[in-house]
C-alpha cells in the first residue's frame, strides 16, 4: 500500500504537509528525506512538479520556524507500493521451468529417503541385515506418500487462498483443481497400499502397520479439511511426530528375517533427530509466506513471531539439535561414530542460521531457506545413518544397547 501523505515528526507532535498528495501512478521509488540541524538534504524522486514544490514550499515553511531539532531527524517518506511492485517484477522474471522445478519439489523427496535410510541403518546396526529389494519398495511408497502431501497441500492452500499468489502451486501452473485433487489421492492409496503390502508380504510385521497410520493420519489433520491444524500453527510438531518417531521407528521394524525387532533407544534417539531437522524444513518454508497467510487467517509460527524472532528460533533449533546429539553421545544412546560423523556436518548448521539471519527480510531470498534446511536434513541423516552402519562393521557386535 503506496503511502498517501508525507509526514513530519517533531518532538511536539507530527505537523501534517498539507496538500502533499502522492499519485500512486506518480511514484517509481522511496523518497528519503534527511534533517540535519540547519541543512537538509531532499531526494524527491520522480514526483511531478505541483508535488515537488508542494514537498519544497512545506520544508521551507518548517525550517523557517526552526523546527528542526539540533540533533537532526531522519525521516523516510516510503511508498511501499513501490517495494511491492519490485517484488512483483522480480517474481515476473521467473521462467515457467524454474516454476515447474519448484513445484515438483525434488529436493523435499529427502523427507521420504532419510527416515527409511536412518531406520534401515538403525536395524542394521542390531541385526547386521540389509534387504534392499524390500528397501527400494519402501522408498517408492513413501515417495509416492510424499507426492499426496505436496499436492493436497497445494489444493487446499488454493481453497482457501494461501496460495493465491503462489505461482509455483502446481494447481495455478496445471490450471486443475480437481485433475490434481485426484492424482494427490490416487498417489496416498498406492503408497500406502505399497506400505503395508511390505508391512505384510514381505517382512510379516503387523507392528508397524499402526505406527505407518499415524504418519498418514498426522499429514492427514496437517492440511486437509476440517481439521486443517496447520492453520493453528501445529505444523511442525506433526511433522515432527510423522517422519520421526512414527515412521523411522516403522521402517526399523521392517528389516529383519523372523521376529519381532526390539525397539531399542538408539532407534527412538535417531528419530527423534529425524523428526527435528524435517520440522525446521517447515519451518523455515513459511518465512517468505508470511502475508499470503496471515491474509486467509493461517496462523503459521512465523506469523506469530515474525521474520526477527523466526531468525533467532531457528538459531536457537540449530545449537538444540547439536546439543541432543551430544547428550545421546555422553549417554551412550547413539554410537560414538554417529556422533562425530553428525557433528562433521556443524558448518552446514551454521550456514542455515546465517542464510536466515542475513536474508530474513528479503521474501525474494529467504524463499531459499528451506532448501537449506534440505541440504542439512539430508547430509545430517546421511551422517547419522553411516555412522549407524559404521558402529556395526567395525564393532562386529552392538556397541550401545
Amino acid at each position: 500500500m503506496a503511502a498517501d501523505a508525507c509526514y513530519t515528526n517533531h518532538v511536539s507532535g507530527i505537523i501534517k504537509l498539507d496538500g502533499c498528495i502522492l499519485n500512486r501512478d506518480t511514484i517509481k521509488r522511496h523518497c528519503t528525506v534527511f534533517f540535519a540541524r540547519d541543512t537538509m538534504r531532499r531526494s524527491l524522486c520522480f514526483f511531478n512538479k505541483p508535488q515537488r514544490r508542494c514537498i519544497e514550499k512545506h520544508t521551507r515553511e518548517l525550517r523557517s520556524n526552526q523546527e528542526f531539532p539540533r540533533h537532526g531527524i531522519l525521516q523516510k517518506c516510503r511508498a511501499e507500493l513501490t517495494e511491492t511492485s519490485h517484488e512483483e517484477e522480480k517474481e515476473e522474471d521467473i521462467s515457467r521451468a524454474t516454476l515447474i522445478w519448484r513445484a515438483i519439489k525434488l529436493p523435499m523427496y529427502s523427507v521420504a529417503l532419510i527416515p527409511l535410510t536412518v531406520g534401515t541403518a538403525a536395524a542394521y546396526w542390531q541385526t547386521g541385515q540389509f534387504f534392499a529389494r524390500r528397501y527400494f519398495m519402501l522408498l517408492a511408497s513413501s515417495v509416492l506418500a510424499i507426492l499426496w502431501i505436496n499436492l493436497s497441500n497445494d489444493v487446499y492452500d488454493f481453497d482457501t487462498g494461501a496460495d493465491k499468489n503462489k505461482k509455483e502451486s502446481v494447481v495455478n501452473l496445471v490450471g486443475s483443481r480437481m485433475g490434481t485433487h485426484v492424482v494427490a489421492w490416487l498417489a496416498l492409496v498406492l503408497g500406502y497400499v505399497g506400505l503395508n503390502l511390505v508391512s505384510i508380504l514381505e517382512a510379516g510385521s503387523l507392528r508397524s502397520m499402526p505406527l505407518f497410520f499415524s504418519a498418514i493420519f498426522c499429514g492427514y489433520i496437517y492440511q486437509c479439511p476440517p481439521y486443517r491444524l496447520s492453520y493453528q500453527g501445529l505444523g511442525e510438531p506433526l511433522v515432527f511426530a510423522a517422519f520421526g518417531p512414527f515412521i523411522t521407528v516403522a521402517y526399523y521394524m521392517l528389516q529383519r528375517t523372523k521376529g519381532e525387532l526390539p525397539i531399542t533407544s538408539t532407534v527412538v534417539a535417531a528419530s527423534i533427530l529425524v523428526g527435528f531437522t524435517t520440522s525446521l524444513i517447515l519451518f523455515c518454508s513459511h518465512f517468505h509466506q508470511i502475508k499470503d497467510d496471515m491474509a486467509v487467517g493461517k496462523i503459521s509460527p512465523l506469523v506469530r513471531l515474525g521474520t526477527e524472532a523466526g531468525a533467532k528460533v531457528v538459531k536457537i533449533a540449530i545449537v538444540a539439535l547439536y546439543s541432543l546429539l551430544f547428550i545421546f553421545g555422553v549417554g551412550q544412546i547413539l554410537p560414538l561414530p554417529c556422533v562425530i560423523l553428525c557433528g562433521l556436518t556443524l558448518p552446514v548448521g551454521n550456514l542455515v542460521v546465517g542464510f536466515v539471519e542475513d536474508n530474513h527480510k528479503d521474501k525474494t531470498k529467504i524463499f531459499m531457506a528451506k532448501y537449506y534446511c534440505v541440504r542439512l536434513h539430508t547430509i545430517f541423516g546421511a551422517a547419522l545413518a553411516a555412522g549407524l552402519v559404521a558402529a556395526r562393521i567395525y564393532a562386529r557386535k552392538p556397541i550401545f544397547l
